[in-house]
């Protein structure tokens, strides 16, 4: 199941409920490459301050987990990776001329996350796998 990440309380909130319904489930936590306090803080064992991270994924522009969501995350996320702005733009564009959805780079950032770890091979193509959108504040203009 891949989640996008700011945060965390959308991971661990999912991360609770996916794990007491179906405990083999993988949560796979995905940020922005510019923004990875997550991953970071999750390699550390403690909570990483950053700076504001420059990305289009401004839902997920965070600087930092909460005490509450790092403690969740650490117990019932398997992975976190990151993707680049251009994977959120391919996301978007997927969303839009395939499933004639708008969301916003930081709820594309789950698509973004699966089809990256499809491409490197880290996913096998066909897999069952969830993705969690999140998100459709997008100016048009």
């Amino acid at each position: 199941l891949f989640v996008c990440v700011g945060g965390g309380g959308l991971i661990s909130g999912i991360s609770l409920a996916a794990k007491a319904l179906s405990p083999q489930t993988k949560i796979i936590g995905v940020e922005p490459e510019a923004g990875n306090d997550a991953q970071q803080s999750l390699e550390q064992g403690r909570i990483v301050h950053i700076e504001t991270p420059r990305t289009i994924a401004d839902g997920a522009q965070t600087q930092h987990l909460g005490n509450l969501t790092f403690a969740i995350m650490k117990e019932h996320v398997s992975q976190m990776i990151t993707v680049t702005d251009e994977e959120l733009v391919d996301g978007m564009k997927f969303f839009g001329e395939r499933m004639k959805m708008v969301v916003e780079p930081t709820g594309c950032l789950g698509l973004a996350g699966l089809r990256k770890m499809v491409k490197s091979g880290e996913v096998a193509k066909g897999s069952c796998c969830g993705v969690v959108i999140s998100g459709g504040n997008v100016d048009m203009k």
